[in-house]
């Protein structure tokens, strides 16, 4: 069909470095025409620094190996030489500009202009609405990209990669923050684009959406290619998990024996104000019990305030009105440090905003709650910070080169152990967790889950988001499902699967 069969893209011989630790080694793949292509490996395999250099963050100069696209040579500067030769790329980080419309992103850098040189803005909008149209996204493109929810900021820069026309289009991991049906339409258009002549190479750690679009997949394991499958050969996840992490692995849910204990929490007709709506409230009246080392899982659509709730639980965000009683005794947090001196501790679900502090190592990141401990006059005691902070940087055996590594260097996973890390040195009674696993490879997910129920039997209570109900179903002790700003149903781990907590979501 083609032209000696060449393939539209071959990558051969990439090598990658970051100050002394080798991020891909001698790493040679290929797309062909009308293919989707899934790269798999743990997080930090180097499938996103692959990436990166396909699409021009990282300029030539930076690494060794040649691509060639078409079979013609091509040097890649920046992502806008990436852009020229056919090339989009969707980060799993956002790059949207959260302050203009939804129009102005998707048509952001190639604005229609009118005779007169202006921006003709009746045609951004009109040019907007049809490419939103094409993905059945019935939207208002005059809306502030800030007041959308994640998963709809995530498809707006899906429809400004695709305004590209581009040759390949390159995913990582794009349904992280997508609902179900939303997950559901892009793999469709995904399929749709491949057979209209557009190439994908989709970055995943969710092996049915691999499953269910990709022709062939590839393997990267510590930043070498391990494995390659296509689908007429069939996908034996069992085999790609193994290759994956590079051992077997036996059980992606543990068993723990473990007593649940009395009420440590309770929380009493929370009320939480809407982040964009003036004068409406997200949660309207909900109450919970938490008892101590049980796992309490939070369900809900998009939208329906699971994340809004625990935060201002938290103290990270003010509520209308309601009370919180712990061993029964009503106790004030009206922020963080309120929560954090009660023993809470909290990994929320943007890891970016609110997780680290971008330009602090990983040591400090640990030690950031209990940083009071090591202070002495006006001087911190670094000796000892770093001693606590090494233990717990080998327990949870994070990866990265030293202490001293810039978090923001750390894959997405190691960044969630740095993290959970800063809490297990406090005094933690009330873990909360918003999307813990999210954009996480399954050899990770693995670890946090067994941290996950150790903590409980250790006596730590957990509240639990996740929009992946299996993973609530097999970790949780209990369920609660949010609806319409209310709680819509409660189960027993018995009593609960997928059919009933997706109805009560659905408040159907």
């Amino acid at each position: 069909m083609f032209e000696d069969n060449q393939p539209l893209l071959k990558m051969s011989n990439i090598h990658k470095r970051f100050l002394g630790t080798v991020a891909l080694k001698d790493v040679n793949i290929e797309l062909n025409y009308n293919e989707i292509l899934a790269i798999m490996g743990e997080n930090g395999a180097g499938k996103s620094t692959l990436m990166k250099i396909l699409s021009g963050f990282y300029p030539q100069s930076e690494y060794e190996g040649n691509i060639q696209i078409s079979n013609i040579p091509c040097k890649i500067h920046s992502p806008h030489d990436s852009e020229k030769m056919g090339i989009a790329m969707i980060y799993q980080e956002l790059n949207l500009e959260l302050d203009l419309s939804i129009a102005e992103n998707i048509l952001l850098g190639s604005y229609p202009k009118t005779k007169l040189g202006f921006i003709d803005w009746k045609e951004v909008k009109s040019a907007a609405n049809n490419l939103l149209k094409q993905l059945n996204i019935d939207i208002d493109v005059n809306l502030k990209v800030r007041s959308l929810n994640a998963s709809m900021q995530q498809l707006v820069s899906i429809v400004r990669a695709l305004r590209r026309n581009p040759k390949i289009l390159i995913l990582d991991e794009p349904t992280s923050a997508l609902t179900e049906c939303e997950t559901e339409r892009l793999l469709k258009l995904l399929i749709n684009l491949k057979n209209e002549g557009i190439s994908c190479i989709y970055i995943s750690h969710k092996l049915d959406e691999v499953f269910q679009i990709s022709d062939r997949m590839i393997i990267l394991r510590d930043g070498e290619v391990v494995g390659e499958y296509k689908r007429e050969g069939g996908f034996d996840s069992r085999k790609i998990i193994e290759d994956m992490i590079g051992r077997r692995l036996e059980v992606m849910y543990p068993k723990i024996e473990k007593t649940i204990g009395k009420e440590l929490l309770r929380i009493e007709n929370f009320k939480v104000p809407h982040a964009f709506a003036y004068g409406k409230n997200i949660i309207e009246d909900v109450s919970f019990t938490l008892n101590q080392g049980e796992i309490l899982g939070i369900a809900g659509l998009v939208g329906s305030g699971r994340s809004e709730l625990i935060n201002s639980l938290f103290g990270l965000s003010k509520k209308t009105s309601g009370k919180v009683f712990l061993n029964q005794e009503e106790v004030k947090i009206k922020s963080p440090k309120d929560a954090i001196f009660h023993g809470m501790g909290l990994l929320s679900e943007d890891r970016k905003k609110n997780g680290y502090i971008r330009t602090m190592n990983v040591s400090d990141n640990m030690t950031l709650a209990i940083l009071k401990s090591f202070k002495k006059w006006v001087f911190i005691n670094r000796n000892e910070e770093k001693k606590i902070a090494l233990e717990y940087f080998m327990k949870l055996k994070i990866k990265a080169p030293d202490l001293n590594t810039l978090i923001t260097s750390l894959s997405g996973g190691n960044q969630q152990k740095v993290i959970l890390s800063r809490w297990l040195m406090t005094s933690l009674k009330i873990l909360l967790l918003d999307e813990p696993t999210r954009g996480i490879d399954v050899g990770t997910k693995a670890e946090i889950y067994k941290l996950i129920l150790d903590l409980a039997k250790n006596g730590v209570s957990v509240v639990m988001i996740s929009s992946e109900l299996p993973e609530l179903l097999a970790v949780c002790d209990r369920l609660v499902v949010l609806g319409k700003g209310i709680i819509q149903a409660e189960f027993n781990k018995a009593d609960a699967n997928e059919v009933k907590i997706i109805q009560a979501a659905s408040c159907i």
